[in-house]
């Protein structure tokens, strides 16, 4: 087996990107996320083009699920190289005071705690080898904040406090930790945001040239391609018509 890359979320986005990148310069890839038919397509097509894939369908908010799917890898997938936390959703975008409960649940489950549970089910393997290199995917958001975004902004918030962590206690076993953060970057995202309500999703993306997926996956790839004496800390990618969180040049 070539190098063996893990991608969280990988049924679109970035992940999907990530995984088509990473395969296309030598890695196996395990693909995981919820919905099995895209995972299918995705399997097909790392496939057709000479790689060996395992794609393993679960939810990262749950913790049983996460540790039944990681925990039990076949025997030939179980060195883990590389590890990317790519599973994270928005939902909503409304003040505190009027904020859902199902969607500040749904964020911190799967941004915050699932990147936990992974985290922790795949760096065991890491830590008994002397190497890996986990990469989590924060966000401009968790460099700053902007009016509505509050739990989102928290969840990636944490991300950015989590993996300054990770450094500190994967450090003496060799193991290499990123943060890369995008700003605006066309994906589901804001679909997925606003509920499936695409006419609102789209003018998200409107009057400017926008990141897409396949520029965060050469990111990725730029940090896991370094030497092993170099460690990306962190990445702060955003398009060039964007100069913070909420203020952008459109035209």
């Amino acid at each position: 087996m070539e190098k063996i890359a893990l991608i969280t979320g990988a049924t679109s986005g970035i992940g999907e990107a990530t995984a088509l990148k990473l395969a296309g310069n030598g890695f196996d890839i395990i693909i995981t996320g919820r919905r099995q038919e895209r995972l299918n397509v995705l399997k097909n097509t790392l496939e057709e083009n000479g790689s060996h894939v395992l794609a393993l369908c679960f939810d990262v908010r749950d913790e049983e699920g996460v540790n039944a799917a990681l925990g039990n890898l076949p025997p030939e997938w179980q060195s883990v190289d590389v590890l990317v936390n790519n599973a994270g959703l928005a939902a909503g975008l409304e003040p505190v005071q009027q904020g859902d409960s199902l969607d500040w649940n749904r964020m911190i489950d799967t941004n915050v705690k699932g990147l936990l549970y992974v985290t922790r089910c795949i760096s065991q393997g890491m830590i008994s080898r002397k190497k890996g290199h986990v990469i989590n995917i924060g966000s401009i958001a968790g460099k700053e904040v902007y009016p509505n975004g509050n739990v989102y902004c928290a969840t990636k918030h944490a991300v950015d406090a989590l993996t300054k962590g990770m450094r500190f206690d994967l450090l003496p076993h060799n193991i290499k930790v990123t943060q890369i953060c995008p700003g605006a970057v066309e994906t589901e995202f804001s679909l997925v945001r606003f509920h499936g309500d695409k006419h609102r999703a789209d003018k998200v993306y409107e009057g400017y040239e926008c990141l897409v997926a396949h520029d965060i996956a050469e990111c990725i790839w730029f940090a896991v391609s370094r030497p092993p004496h170099v460690n990306i800390n962190d990445m702060v990618v955003m398009p060039t018509a964007q100069a913070s969180a909420s203020v952008f040049h459109k035209i």
